[in-house]
């Protein structure tokens, strides 16, 4: 029964053996007639990485200057600026003595809106914001700003892209490279 199987698909076997034997010895091939390609090429690194950095400087000088030219319309003399270059102005002092910690959950009212004054979200509208210090749950500028106050304190702060939703936006009503203008008030620290 076997050899009446093999004689029936022997043109297959042996085509099947002369592919097989073909793969094998090509797979050992010890031929050095190849052309090196030489990916580690500095100067072509370079190439590309001088206009990417003049561009992204560019960027964040324009950035800069459009967050000073909000803060100068809208008379924010006494805003301050953080290392990260957070801007944050504490304009009504709360009672709260409790001091957030990591861990600490946090709830809010907010008004989120761009520099040119339009809003985009609100606690008005989709109720406050709840969320914990410390799990990456909201934009670091947010997270970084909000660690600053107690409970009853309100707030602005201005946050660059790169601290906010950055080059992508929130795929909803935040686009690419905004820069985000967050009036708070912390309501509870628990």
């Amino acid at each position: 029964m076997l050899l009446l199987h093999f004689q029936k698909y022997k043109v297959l076997y042996i085509l099947f053996v002369a592919v097989f034997l073909l793969l094998f010895s090509a797979c050992n091939n010890t031929n050095d007639n190849y052309i090196e390609v030489n990916t580690n090429n500095n100067n072509e690194k370079n190439i590309l990485k001088e206009p990417l950095i003049k561009i992204n400087k560019n960027t964040v000088r324009n950035e800069e200057q459009e967050i000073n030219d909000y803060i100068k319309r809208h008379q924010l003399k006494d805003i301050k600026k953080s290392g990260t270059g957070l801007r944050y102005f504490i304009y009504e002092k709360g009672n709260g003595k409790k001091k957030i910690e990591d861990n600490s959950i946090v709830k809010l009212n907010y008004t989120v809106g761009f520099l040119n004054g339009n809003s985009c979200y609100s606690s008005k509208v989709d109720g406050p914001m709840v969320f914990q210090i410390g799990k990456a749950q909201v934009e670091t500028g947010l997270e970084e700003g909000v660690k600053m106050l107690k409970e009853g304190d309100k707030s602005i702060f201005i946050i660059p892209y790169m601290m906010a939703f950055g080059i992508l936006g929130d795929g909803d009503r935040i686009p690419a490279g905004a820069t985000l203008v967050y009036n708070v008030e912390l309501l509870e620290i628990k």
